[in-house]
This record gives structure tokens, sequence and C-alpha cells, in this order.
């Protein structure tokens, strides 16, 4: 075994432990919510933004607002709103006036949109216009104002949270803003027994509150191990079959996708197949990403990037149950390759 190989076994052991002591640090404060847990440290160790779907009250904000706790990053918040305006969340220029001179000049004021962990909370309750202002900082890491570019801080992650589209007073995300998110999770209803231990710890005066444990240079180590580890090209294929499996009329589309979808996933859903496949084998132990790796990874990933026909909405179709007769369908062995 060379030097090499011990080295990677090494990085390896040590970005599990910090997975597990950030579910676990999490843990303390969030009740059940394992795979949504994952899930957004998946996204945080791709270099990825996360959105977090569901009904108020679920524990999305508190989710974010803990995760902020265990890492030693700068934490800011954004509520949108109806009248938020997109220099609420960049900045703007300001006349500023030199005290020692009286001279005046036009300085940059930064919005919040300048931390390492933003929460966007009920993103889809500002208007379009807003929701587009966090396009560049989400893709480039920088924004820009007055024909400046200022660059953000790394590491750099949007966790956006938003209410369900049927509920009054939202407005649909673009989808070039949706496309930007690595993974759409959505938060169910707690269960019976989770629902107990919430009452447990928040109506008995036990309050617990997470505590730093990994720290910004640790995750942008992390994420640059991610990046270097190996995929075998016949799950690449795989990957990329179940992407192009979304594109109706196109050589690996299925019936289904041909009758209810509109516009398929974007490249950036097989990157992000990829990516958190890498994540999901790591903390599995492994040091190779399997068929079903990019299987689990398969509905966060592209739920959000599937744009549905007239048909599809009129029936009622979802995306996710569109996804998961996709993932049924499509084998893992290409048979044009192997014929």
């Amino acid at each position: 075994m060379t030097q090499e190989h011990h080295e990677v076994e090494r990085e390896c052991q040590e970005f599990r432990e910090m997975f597990q002591a950030l579910r676990d640090e999490i843990g303390k404060v969030i009740v059940g919510h394992a795979e949504i847990v994952d899930g957004v440290l998946t996204c945080m160790f791709c270099n990825g933004h996360v959105l977090l779907e569901g009904v108020p009250g679920l524990g999305k904000t508190l989710l974010v607002r803990t995760l902020s706790s265990a890492l030693s990053l700068e934490f800011r918040r954004i509520q949108f709103t109806p009248d938020l305006m997109p220099a609420d969340i960049i900045g703007t220029n300001m006349v500023m006036e030199d005290h020692a001179t009286g001279k005046r000049c036009f300085e940059f004021e930064r919005g919040p949109i300048f931390g390492q962990m933003i929460l966007a909370d009920e993103v889809n309750r500002a208007t379009p216009k807003t929701q587009s202002a966090m396009l560049e900082a989400m893709q480039e890491h920088s924004v820009t104002s007055g024909g400046t570019v200022y660059k953000l801080p790394e590491p750099f992650m949007v966790l956006a949270t938003q209410n369900p589209i049927e509920q009054e007073g939202t407005y649909p995300l673009p989808e070039a803003q949706l496309d930007r998110f690595f993974f759409k999770l959505v938060v169910p209803y707690s269960q019976y027994a989770e629902l107990g231990e919430i009452l447990e710890r928040t109506t008995s005066g036990h309050d617990p509150q997470a505590q730093p444990v990994v720290s910004g240079e640790q995750i942008i180590a992390g994420q640059k191990l991610v990046q270097h580890i190996a995929v075998a090209p016949h799950v690449k294929d795989y990957a990329i079959r179940l992407v192009l499996a979304t594109h109706p009329q196109g050589e690996f589309a299925i019936d289904i996708t041909n009758q209810y979808v509109r516009f398929g996933a974007s490249p950036r859903g097989v990157q992000a197949l990829i990516l958190a496949a890498k994540v999901r084998a790591i903390v599995s132990g492994r040091f190779h990403v399997s068929f079903g790796d990019v299987a689990d990874c398969y509905l966060p990933a592209l739920r959000h990037r599937i744009l549905l026909n007239f048909e599809g909405q009129a029936e009622g179709v979802s995306t996710d149950e569109l996804l998961t007769r996709i993932l049924d369908s499509v084998p893992t062995a290409n048979k044009a390759a192997t014929s």
C-alpha cells in the first residue's frame, strides 16, 4: 500500500469523524430528520446551496441556526418579505463624509449577504426581482455593485427555506435560481415519538445548545477531498443516463418523461449527483462510489430541476413520482455500450 493511499485513508477517516461530530452536535437540538440533516451536510461539503421546503413550524430555521452554531462561521439571516429590495440583500453605495476634510464620496455599505452561512428565510415570500439578487452570489460567490466586484468570504453557503408554493402570498422561484441549489430537501412532519421528545425538550426548561465542533478551514479541506475521490466510468455513465432520461424526446427518455416533462435537468444535475454520491461513499466507509450512492441522491438532486408540462400539472403528477419511475426504469448497465 502506497504512502499516498495511506494519506487518502487518513483524510477519509477524518472526514467521517467530522461528519459524525456535526450529526451528533445537531442532534442535541434537532429531533429526528436524520435524512434532512445528512442532506444539508452533504451540500455543505459539496460547496453547494440547499433549499428546504416545508410548511411553517417544522424546524427548518432552527436546523440552519443549529448548524451555524456547530460551525465556526459567520452567520447571517435574511428574512424575505414582499417589500424586500435587492439592495437590502447585496448592499448599496452610500454618500459618506470625511469629517477631517469635509469631502464626500461614495462608499459601499455591505449587505447581509456578506457572511459565510446565509439563512434566506421564506425565500419565496419575496418578489422574483429580489429573489434574483441571490443569483450571482450563489454561482460566483461574489456580488457586483456600481461596476465593482466584491468577493464573498469562504466557505460560503446559502440555506434557503420556502413554504409550499400552494400557500398564499408566495412567488415561485425562477428556474435559473432553483438550478443553483445543489439539493432541494422536503421537510416532513415529525412522527409520534419525535413529537414526544420535542415536547420534553421545549416545555420542561431544557434548552440544549450546539457548540462549535468544525472550523471553516476543515470544511474547505473536506470539500477538496470530495473533489479528489475517483468515480468509476460505469458509475458516471449511470448518472449521465439518469439525467438524460429526464429530457423529453431524448435518446434515454422513457414514456412518462415524454408525456409529462417540459424541460429536463441541466448539467448541474449530474454534477450534483456525482458529488453527493462521493460524500455518501466516504461517510459509508468506502473509497469508491456505487450505483446505490447515485440512486440515493437522485431525488434531492433533481426534484427541483424538472419542469412539468401542462398535462403533467393538470394531472397532478409530482416530480418525485416521476423521478422514482425513471429511477426504476433506468438499468445500471448501459445496454447500448455493452452490445
